[in-house]
């Protein structure tokens, strides 16, 4: 796979090339292209005539990065995103899909970058504004777990969380991150938030909110937030399997209504 280099990392990356409109696709906190294929939050394996780029963020996956926290805050995570659409698709609106902190790197980037994106498919939306300091303690609780325990402590953990409804059936799997880097990006995860709500008010683009129940680091309270909030946006919520497994159609169906082949200017 070719790879990109920002500043600390280098980036993973492939692109699947059919022609067409252009889409990125990010993922989640400890995940990466890989794991989310196995969670079945790859949306865009039911995607064809597109350019779909896919990556794994600076420390996950196949991705390179520096023990150093500062490194996986959003906003950092959304100026690596900017200098890959620069350079893979310059000069053009994108449409951006991901889950968690894949959904807050993308409104990072927007806030960043207003006349980029065209559409946004977000998924699972997690803690964020006013529930947002509770859960940077959980991070920063993670963070000391695997350095006085390991990685194998923090797996076994992890193991007591009851997971959501909608993602039963779903195989276990692990974090797909170094254990050198893992304390750090839970660290990272700590001092991140959204930009404030009427920053992301301004950010003027369709968005699918896809959430799902019975999840308290992806609360509901958190896709209403950002339906309330986004100036054109709609929530679908996931309580089965079954409604889970809908999500790669409603990719399809953003990308085909938002995405036009559009220029902007650079």
């Amino acid at each position: 796979m070719p790879t990109f280099t920002v500043p600390g990392a280098e980036l993973d990356v492939e692109l699947s090339d059919e022609g067409g409109h252009p889409v990125v696709q990010l993922h989640g906190l400890t995940s990466s292209r890989q794991r989310d294929r196995l969670l079945d939050l790859d949306l865009g394996r039911g995607l064809s005539g597109t350019r779909l780029l896919r990556y794994d963020a600076r420390g996950h996956g196949r991705s390179t990065g520096r023990a150093v926290p500062e490194d996986y805050r959003w906003e950092v995570l959304a100026d690596d995103l900017l200098r890959l659409l620069d350079h893979y698709f310059p000069g053009e609106k994108v449409h951006g899909v991901g889950p968690s902190m894949g959904c807050c790197t993308l409104l990072w980037a927007a806030s960043m970058d207003p006349e980029r994106f065209d559409g946004f498919t977000l998924l699972v939306p997690p803690t964020v504004w006013e529930t947002r300091a509770a859960k940077a303690q959980d991070y920063l609780r993670a963070a000391s777990l695997v350095e006085a325990g390991g990685f194998d402590a923090f797996v076994i953990a992890g193991r007591t969380i009851r997971r959501p409804p909608a993602t039963l059936g779903t195989p276990e799997t692990v974090p797909d991150v170094s254990p050198t880097l893992l304390p750090s990006l839970f660290r990272g995860a700590a001092q991140s938030d959204l930009p404030a709500p009427e920053v992301v008010a301004t950010i003027d683009v369709p968005a699918t909110i896809l959430a799902w129940i019975d999840d308290p680091a992806h609360p509901l309270s958190s896709a209403k937030a950002l339906e309330d909030t986004l100036p054109h946006a709609s929530l679908d919520i996931a309580r089965t399997p079954e409604e889970m497994r809908r999500w790669p159609e409603v990719l399809m169906a953003d990308v085909a209504r938002h995405g036009r082949r559009g220029s902007r200017t650079p």
